[in-house]
C-alpha cells in the first residue's frame, strides 16, 4: 500500500515533465521564428526597406533545394549551398531593377515588394509547385531524451545552429568592414553617405544578405515538414508579427518578441488547438499597435542597437 507521499508524487513527476516540455518546445519554436524574422528584421534595419517578397524567397530556396538534390542528385550540403547563393542574388536584383525606383516611397515600396512575392509564390503554384510530394531530407536521424522529454535530432541541430547564425551575424556586423558600413548605415544613413559609403551598394547587400537568411531558415526548417507555397505567406506574416513586436529594425527587440510569441503558440497548441498559432501572431501585431506602437525596443532616437 502506497503512503500520501508516494501518491503525491506521480502527478507532480507528471507536472514537471509536462511543464519541461512545454519549455523545451518552446525554446526551439522562439529559434525557429527568429529565423524566420532575421532576414526582414536586417533588411529594415538597414535600408528601411520592408521586404514583403521575405516569404517567397524563404519558399523559392526550398524549391531550390529539392531540385537539385532530388532531380539533379547533388550532395545535400552542395544543393543548399547553391540554392543559398541564387536566392542571395535574386535578393540583391529585386532591390536593384524593382525598389531602387521606389525608395523612399514606404507605400510604394511595400505593394512593389509584396507583389514581386506574390508574382513568384503564385509562378510555383502555376509551375506545379503544389500539394505535399515536395519535402527535404533532415540533417540528423531520428530522436533523443532530454531530461525526459523526446525530442527529434534535427531540431536540436537546427536550434544549435539557428544560436550560432546569430552570432556569426552579430560578429560580422561588429568587426568585418562591410559589417560596419551596414552599421553606419543603419545609424545614420546621411552621415554614412558624407563618409563615402554608397546607400544603393549597402541595400543591394542588405538584401542579398537578408535573402540568404530567409533561404537559410527555409533549408534548416522545411526539413521538419512539406515544401508548399502557402509556407511563404505563414513565414512572412510570422515575420512582420516578430518585428513589429519587437520594433521595426531592432535586432534585440525582434529576439525577445520571438521568444514572446513561440512560447504563446506552444501554449496555444497545448490548451487550445494547433490552427491557432497563426491566430496568435495577427493577436500580436495588433495589440502591439494599440498599445505600443514602436514595439518592444522601437525607439525612434536610439538606433544603434539596430545592428
Amino acid at each position: 500500500m502506497r503512503g500520501w507521499g508516494e501518491d503525491l508524487l506521480i502527478p507532480g513527476d507528471q507536472l514537471s515533465l509536462y511543464a519541461m516540455e512545454i519549455i523545451i518546445y518552446g525554446i526551439i519554436n522562439s529559434v525557429a521564428l527568429a529565423l524566420t524574422a532575421l532576414g526582414f528584421t536586417l533588411v529594415y534595419g538597414i535600408s528601411r526597406l520592408p521586404n514583403f517578397a521575405h516569404g517567397a524567397l524563404y519558399v523559392v530556396t526550398g524549391f531550390l533545394t529539392w531540385e537539385f538534390v532530388r532531380r539533379l542528385a547533388l550532395p545535400y550540403i552542395l544543393g543548399i549551398g547553391l540554392a543559398l547563393l541564387i536566392i542571395a542574388l535574386v535578393g540583391g536584383l529585386i532591390y536593384r531593377f524593382v525598389l531602387i525606383r521606389v525608395r523612399g516611397m514606404p507605400i510604394s515600396e511595400i505593394i512593389a515588394s509584396y507583389g514581386v512575392g506574390l508574382a513568384i509564390l503564385e509562378g510555383l503554384r502555376w509551375f506545379g509547385f503544389k500539394g505535399l510530394t515536395y519535402t527535404l531530407p533532415t540533417f540528423v536521424e531520428g530522436s533523443i531524451e532530454l531530461v525526459g522529454v523526446p525530442v527529434d535530432g534535427h531540431r536540436i541541430l537546427t536550434v544549435i545552429l539557428g544560436t550560432m547564425v546569430v552570432g556569426l551575424l552579430w560578429a560580422f556586423t561588429h568587426f568585418t568592414r562591410i559589417g560596419l558600413a551596414l552599421r553606419g548605415m543603419a545609424q545614420d544613413e546621411q552621415a554614412a553617405m558624407m563618409l563615402g559609403i554608397d546607400s544603393d551598394l549597402m541595400a543591394v547587400v542588405a538584401m542579398s544578405l537578408g535573402s540568404a537568411l530567409a533561404g537559410l531558415a527555409a533549408v534548416l526548417l522545411l526539413p521538419l515538414g512539406n515544401i508548399v507555397v502557402e509556407s511563404g505567406y505563414n513565414v512572412l506574416l510570422l515575420a512582420i508579427a516578430v518585428c513589429i513586436v519587437g520594433g521595426l529594425g531592432s535586432w534585440v527587440g525582434a529576439l525577445m518578441a520571438a521568444f514572446l510569441i513561440g512560447f504563446a503558440q506552444i501554449l496555444t497548441v497545448v490548451y487550445i488547438e494547433s490552427h491557432f498559432q497563426m491566430v496568435v501572431a495577427l493577436l500580436a501585431i495588433i495589440i502591439t499597435l494599440i498599445l505600443r506602437p514602436s514595439g518592444l525596443f522601437g525607439r525612434q532616437k536610439e538606433l544603434e542597437e539596430r545592428v
